[in-house]
């Protein structure tokens, strides 16, 4: 994400030459991320000091017949609101995110079975909308879906929407779907790649937002080996490997 900061300080020197803030100004405080509680009774009692529950969704992922968990928790720490004097928001929330897992128990309560920071990635740009929309998390079918956006109203152009379809395996989340979706908002070129990691399957598109005219071209994956969120890393700097 790092990339579209110095784009927005770029465009701002040419369309602004008095002084502005740019991502040099604003410095991104440091977060040391905590343990979750290993056991909860209900998920508020995962959520540690200074954080807060942001999303909450029940369903069984381990097919157990059980409903479990899948938490998204935000720090809550008023040092990461920054203000910035430059372009974008001037109270920029940079406070971070935990994504996590619990499984539920047949006698009740849930036991944690993974936490993952990475994912939905921190916002380090004022210019950069939040990633994370209020229904971006779901669970249906066995599997989670986490979606993430990316708009910035300075120093690009591009307008894209990621989803992950994940499914609980081994002690993590597979990536078992990624599509991305992306508009270029100065051309109108429209562009999609997604993926179905069980079948290998590719399917890249392009296009323009003025025709209904798409260009659809298949292929297989190189690279078959499973997928996990660890190994994703930031959601939205994330490149697939096709």
């Amino acid at each position: 994400m790092h990339h579209f900061k110095a784009l927005s300080c770029v465009l701002a020197v040419i369309v602004q030459p008095i002084a502005v803030a740019c991502g040099d100004d604003l410095v991104i405080p440091p977060v040391t991320y905590p343990q979750l509680a290993k056991q909860a009774a209900a998920p508020d009692g995962f959520v540690p000091p200074g954080w807060r529950l942001e999303q909450s969704r029940r369903g069984d992922l381990n097919g157990d017949g059980i409903a479990d968990l899948v938490l998204v928790l935000r720090q809550d720490d008023p040092v990461n609101i920054l203000t910035n004097s430059g372009l974008g928001e001037k109270r920029f929330n940079t406070n971070p995110r935990i994504l996590a897992l619990a499984l539920g128990k047949a006698g009740g309560g849930f036991d944690l079975a993974l936490q993952n920071h990475n994912l939905i990635p921190r916002r380090d740009a004022p210019t950069l909308e939040d990633p994370l929309g209020d229904n971006a998390v779901t669970v249906a079918r066995g599997v989670v879906k986490v979606r993430l956006g990316m708009f910035s109203s300075a120093g690009s152009w591009e307008l894209s929407s990621t989803t992950y379809t994940l499914r609980y395996q081994g002690g993590s989340l597979r990536v078992i779907g990624y599509d991305r979706d992306t508009t270029m908002r100065n051309s109108g070129q429209t562009s999609g790649i997604s993926i179905n990691y069980l079948t290998g399957r590719v399917q890249r598109t392009t296009g323009r937002i003025d025709t209904d005219t798409v260009v659809k071209r298949n292929s297989m994956l190189r690279d078959r080996s499973p997928l996990t969120i660890d190994r994703v890393g930031d959601g939205l700097a994330f490149e697939p490997a096709t």
